[in-house]
């Protein structure tokens, strides 16, 4: 396989194969370095050597009325873990203006359920927009399904982007849940893109998929025009239906995913999320050349690597933080600049 061939065809917005990407996830050890280079010249013709760090807080956690067997929120699981109702507005903000002195260009909040009610739109739409004006960075929501008036609702209070994630295919998704379908989650799109918000939606592998799922998985979110696209590694939680899954994966494998997604979604924001510290282990530093964005500090319901040890990866490789819409050379130019 000519990976610079399918770097090509990326480049120029055409869309490799089925076969062609089948090829990239059953690719030859030791042919990852050269697809990882093909993946890099994409990724460095739209986003240089620039990486954004996202800070991300679980609002509510548990609680929820899904059946979804990865998640350890869901009313399935028997996962041990904090349940508690939304957060205060208070220490929201004070996660908030945490998110910013970790230098994260993003703050994340999410909240368990299947969708939330009215009183919790308005009481998230005043914290929005207290950390618009108190702390002055970029808001992300992962709210489950909204309506077209609550999205309106949100996007009127400051809210720039909004999660959803596919999760995986089509085909497979009646194997990962039950209680709501695959086109729930596209309308849900749908409706956030109308009212005005940003799409951040990817989804997990790990979960028992095939090759074409996860292909048919990355070409959906490029048919709807996600702008972000979090890619997350299954991590096996005890008390959940796929506490089993997720133990075929392996730090190659990941990274050859994430160069597939870089093909098929050149210019879009490529997140690696959860499960990055599990599953890639000691081959974290690679993921950057496909990928231009991490989460740091944890996830939902498990920990996560720490923004200092993030820090230090991404210069050891020799690649600059996105800061508040500049670079951190940029930033700390600035900041020289102001002091003098």
């Amino acid at each position: 396989m000519d990976y610079q061939y399918l770097a090509d065809l990326s480049l120029v917005g055409d869309t490799p194969s089925r076969d062609q990407c089948r090829a990239v996830l059953n690719s030859a050890d030791k042919e990852l370095l050269s697809l990882i280079n093909a993946a890099y010249r994409v990724r460095h013709h739209y986003f240089g050597n620039v990486v954004h760090i996202q800070v991300l807080t679980n609002a509510k956690s548990g609680l929820c009325q899904e059946d979804c067997h990865y998640c350890s929120q869901s009313r399935i699981s028997q996962a041990e873990i904090e349940r508690y109702p939304l957060m205060s507005k208070e220490n929201l903000l004070k996660e908030a203006k945490r998110a910013k002195q970790l230098k994260a260009k993003r703050y994340c909040m999410a909240l368990s359920g299947r969708n939330p009610s009215d009183k919790e739109i308005e009481r998230l739409c005043d914290i929005i927009r207290a950390i618009k004006q108190e702390v002055g960075i970029s808001v992300c929501c992962s709210l489950g399904f909204l309506s077209e008036e609550q999205a309106k609702r949100l996007r009127a209070a400051g809210l720039d982007r909004v999660n959803h994630n596919l999760n995986t295919s089509q085909r497979f998704h009646p194997q990962i849940c039950t209680t709501h379908t695959y086109q729930d989650r596209v309308d849900t799109i749908t409706r956030c893109r109308g009212a005005g918000l940003e799409i951040c939606s990817g989804g997990i592998v790990g979960q028992g998929e095939t090759d074409d799922d996860i292909v048919d998985l990355l070409m959906a979110v490029r048919e709807i025009g996600a702008d972000s696209i979090p890619i997350n590694f299954l991590v096996p939680i005890k008390g959940t239906p796929f506490e089993d899954r997720g133990h075929d994966l392996n730090p190659r494998r990941c990274l050859k995913i994430l160069c597939l997604a870089r093909f098929l979604n050149p210019d879009r924001e490529i997140r690696v999320a959860g499960g990055r510290e599990y599953h890639l282990r000691t081959l974290q530093p690679l993921a950057f050349y496909a990928a231009n964005s991490i989460f740091v500090t944890g996830y939902l319901t498990t920990p996560g690597q720490s923004a200092h040890e993030a820090w230090q990866m991404i210069s050891d490789l020799g690649f600059e933080m996105e800061v508040e819409g500049m670079t951190d050379g940029e930033e700390s130019k600035r900041s020289a600049h102001l002091i003098a």
